[in-house]
């Protein structure tokens, strides 16, 4: 019998490139599959109804809505990408830097990263909410798997949101100042394309519907880092491409005049904007080259790229970004 997979978020940037890839992908396991999407307006409903998937329009914070529609459609994968202060499964790499209350160095996602973000304690909703994940899994028991998303870049394929959160958000921001800004302290977290990441989700949902065993629950973290992205040097590049567009007074990078202003004008929670902007931490992907992942871009096409990214947001900047609107 085929299989029912729902993704949510599917009018996201993240959760509509998954979507996109899964369709894609002709001759995998995921094309015998039923395609379910969930996505929150009629507007967007009638966006992706042309590509053959059943849409289901659903506010995930009624319980109620989200059990009834699992329950009517047979649901037997949830890829969940849609954003929540409190019950995202996904999550965020700062969660592995000190600033994220990470005191271990450097991690591999083969660690036994769960009983040490047990030791750390729930202060950081997106480590709570994957404490919780696997622990609610286990007790239903549910295969559950975390992918942890660092600051994503690339066009978009799916139907309805196209750009990112991060380096759009400078890009409007320096624009609407007429300069660029970059925090006083300079990050390097890891990074990936935006295409490199659906490839893990989909090799996931592969491996379960050949019902081949892949780590999961407790040991179920698949970091998806492919190499670093230092602010400081995109920074001057997006200054650079932009000056050279005649959207920014000069090619000179100021410093933000505090952290609250640059949350506020980023559209950034102040209290996790240090963490967001200046942060960088140790992570080491094992689990994805495990299921056979092999990523296309690296740092120097990433930073070669920089002028493609001020021109998505040119082209593109249409829908009001909402990962942090509940924080």
């Amino acid at each position: 019998m085929a299989q029912n997979i729902l993704i949510t978020g599917a009018a996201g940037y993240v959760g509509g490139s998954v979507l996109a890839e899964f369709i894609s992908r002709t001759k995998s396991p995921i094309k015998a599959a039923n395609l379910h999407a969930a996505v929150r307006t009629e507007e967007q409903v009638k966006a992706l109804s042309k590509l053959g998937v059943n849409v289901i329009q659903l506010d995930l914070s009624d319980e109620a809505s989200v059990i009834t529609a699992v329950l009517q459609n047979e649901i037997d994968i949830a890829i969940h990408t849609a954003s929540s202060a409190d019950s995202s499964l996904s999550s965020i790499t700062t969660l592995f830097s000190e600033d994220g209350g990470w005191t271990y160095g450097e991690v591999k996602d083969s660690d036994p990263i769960y009983e040490k973000d047990k030791q750390i304690g729930r202060s950081h909703p997106a480590r709570a909410t994957n404490l919780l994940v696997i622990e609610q899994a286990k007790e239903l028991g549910v295969t559950s798997f975390i992918v942890p998303v660092p600051p994503t870049y690339g066009r978009g394929t799916g139907e309805w949101r196209k750009l990112s959160v991060n380096i759009p958000a400078y890009v409007r921001v320096s624009i609407a100042n007429k300069v660029v800004y970059k925090f006083d302290r300079n990050g390097s977290p890891p990074a990936l394309h935006i295409s490199d990441l659906v490839t893990i989700y989909a090799l996931i949902v592969e491996k379960i519907l050949q019902k081949e065993p892949i780590p999961s629950g407790e040991e179920g973290y698949y970091f998806a880092a492919v190499h670093r992205a230092p602010w400081w040097e995109i920074m001057q590049l997006l200054a650079d491409g932009l000056y050279a567009r005649g959207l920014v007074k000069e090619p000179k990078v100021q410093v933000w005049p505090s952290y609250d202003e640059a949350a506020d004008q980023l559209g950034l929670p102040r209290l996790y904007v240090r963490a967001i902007g200046t942060s960088s931490g140790d992570l080491v992907p094992v689990h994805p080259y495990q299921l056979g992942w092999k990523p296309q871009w690296d740092q120097k096409r990433f930073l070669e790229s920089m002028d493609d990214e001020i021109q998505a947001v040119l082209d593109l900047d249409t829908v009001k970004p909402t990962l942090f609107d509940s924080l």
